[in-house]
């Protein structure tokens, strides 16, 4: 292969690296000039525009309020997100760390992510009213039954040795209903149970569940627990107001003892403290075989730094 060849492959590979090191801010660039762009093609336009548009009018002033709201996001983003410590801050930190190899940054959801099939279930008794002939009676029963059976899981703690109770019971009662006669009687009860919303109700409550969960999740970029084999960190804000507690005055535990909340992938992670003053900090996860895991792992571990020996200048 010639030199030229070779410089040609490497410039090119430089160039492949540059793009994938640079992404980031070649996607900010094109932003801005994208943005800048339209800013400058709507001033034009508004100028052309001027003896037309009512400056001071109910709409314009709305505008105007809207694009301030606008600036002053975008201002406060450039100026404070550097102060910011997000999880997701955090996570890049602890990967780049070469001496932490395991570790577990966890956060509380609330409790009403438990609601997640009523929040679909909104939304698609919401889809289904807007197709004709479909009864509004029988979409709301269905949808009763959902949020019923979500309260339940999210209401109590229903272990498996109660769920077994619960339906050994009701096969008990329905095998009693049986010997009466008396089991269509009952099930045609459930017919009177007809619940019809339309589709504002619907969407307002899906709209409504997808936003508690959403300002969950955004809690959870500040407010998260840091464990590492060595330490636990609290972490309580946007900047770094925290606290770092040694892996000898901390426990772990992991409940899953609700089965229901199990079955949906949920379960809690509780951190009691060797100071018995201190109330235990309960987590509710996500996916909590993985997180159990990797806390079994962090746990069982501890870290020792690199030590990197330093040579002596030669003489």
């Amino acid at each position: 292969m010639s030199e030229q060849n070779i410089s040609n492959d490497e410039s090119a590979g430089d160039g492949e690296g540059f793009l994938i090191k640079n992404w980031k801010k070649l996607v900010v660039i094109f932003s801005v000039f994208l943005v800048a762009g339209g800013l400058i093609w709507a001033v034009v336009y508004l100028v052309r525009k001027a003896g037309e548009i009512s400056w001071f009018s109910n709409r314009m002033i709305a505008l105007y309020v809207a694009l301030g709201f606008v600036v002053a996001v975008v201002v406060a983003w450039f100026v404070l997100r550097k102060t910011f410590r997000t999880r997701l801050r955090m996570q890049k930190v602890i990967r780049e760390d070469p001496d932490i190899n395991d570790w577990l940054i966890i956060y509380n959801w609330t409790a009403k992510i438990l609601y997640v099939p009523t929040i679909f279930a909104s939304l698609l008794a919401a889809a289904l009213l807007c197709i004709r002939g479909v009864p509004p009676a029988a979409v709301g029963g269905v949808w009763f039954v959902i949020f019923l059976l979500n309260f339940l899981v999210e209401e109590y703690n229903i272990s498996i040795k109660i769920l077994l109770i619960a339906l050994i019971g009701l096969g008990f009662f329905m095998l009693w209903l049986h010997l009466l006669g008396s089991v269509t009687g009952f099930l045609k009860l459930f017919r009177y149970i007809a619940i019809s919303m339309n589709v504002t109700v619907y969407l307002l409550v899906g709209i409504i569940g997808l936003l508690v969960i959403f300002i969950s999740w955004l809690k959870g970029l500040f407010y998260y627990l840091t464990i590492t084999p060595n330490y636990m960190n609290i972490q309580e804000g946007p900047t770094e107001s925290g606290e770092q507690i040694g892996r000898e005055d901390y426990n772990s535990r992991i409940d899953t003892s609700d089965f229901l909340e199990r079955l949906m992938g949920f379960g809690r992670i509780i951190i009691t403290f060797k100071d018995r003053k201190r109330e235990p900090i309960i987590v509710l996860v996500w996916r909590i075989q993985k997180k159990a895991q990797l806390l079994e792992k962090v746990r069982a571990k501890f870290a020792i730094d690199n030590f990197q020996k330093v040579q002596s200048p030669e003489i």
